[in-house]
């Protein structure tokens, strides 16, 4: 297919960022980019890309779409790529035994569509091309994406499926959005804030023997992410519960 582009035309730009969790080639790296552009979507991170940053081959693969790598960004871990976020979804072919909402593209770009429109900063997380995402990058997401196809061949690669939430998110810009999150004088609390209370949680109920059987532990403490990321907890929100916490295991305000 020939280049789209048309100077004449007026771009639609902006929309929730898109992260690439260990993606392993430049040239799929370029081809999301270009599929993001096709769709208006400009913001991109990478989370530790196998074969290194910048990549020559992303280049040519992108077809134009420069602008979306010159901007994308490097991160260490999805925890640090999404921690200012307020809402992440992800996109993933199996339940992996977890208890979360699962939308289909159409329904999430609406809810993707609603959060923005609300100043929200939102992100959809894709996983590697060969393993998809991990459990606990899954536990990061309020929401999981799953894509109804064939179900005897489902496959999808990677800028497939970017292009894929990007036509669905493309496609709401003319439709007002459903329902707007409203959190009075606060705000939806980022991942940052989130990952933060986890852990206060979970190193409570460490020193309480919550966890009496070090095997199941990674499996309890996904299972109390995965329940508590489903609430959408505000900033103000996450602060009681921080207080909750230390009120039920006796320490006062103030102390470590």
């Amino acid at each position: 297919m020939t280049s789209g582009k048309d100077p004449n035309r007026p771009s639609v730009l902006g929309g929730p960022t898109i992260i690439l969790v260990q993606p392993q080639l430049g040239e799929n790296i370029g081809a999301c980019a270009r599929a993001m552009l096709n769709c208006g979507l400009t913001e991109l991170r990478l989370v530790k890309p196998r074969d290194g940053w910048p990549n020559e081959k992303a280049v040519a693969a992108a077809s134009g779409a420069d602008p979306v790598l010159d901007g994308a960004k490097l991160y260490d871990t999805t925890a640090e790529a999404v921690a200012d976020l307020n809402v992440v979804f992800a996109t993933t072919v199996r339940t992996r035994g977890m208890i979360q909402e699962f939308v289909t593209p159409r329904v999430a770009a609406t809810e993707l569509r609603a959060h923005v429109d609300a100043g929200h900063k939102t992100g959809v997380l894709f996983g590697p091309e060969r393993t998809g995402l991990v459990n606990d990058d899954l536990t990061l997401a309020s929401t999981l994406i799953t894509v109804p196809l064939n179900p005897a061949f489902s496959s999808l690669n990677l800028a497939q499926a970017v292009l894929l939430i990007g036509y669905e998110w493309f496609q709401t810009g003319e439709i007002p959005p459903d329902r707007v999150l409203h959190t009075g004088q606060t705000r939806p609390a980022t991942k940052a804030e989130l990952v933060n209370f986890f852990e206060h949680l979970e190193g409570d109920l460490d020193r309480t023997g919550f966890f009496t059987s070090p095997e199941k532990r990674p499996s309890m403490v996904r299972t109390l992410r995965n329940a508590l990321e489903r609430m959408q907890m505000t900033e103000q929100e996450v602060r009681t519960f921080h207080g909750v916490v230390a009120a039920l295991t006796g320490r006062r305000k103030g102390e470590p």
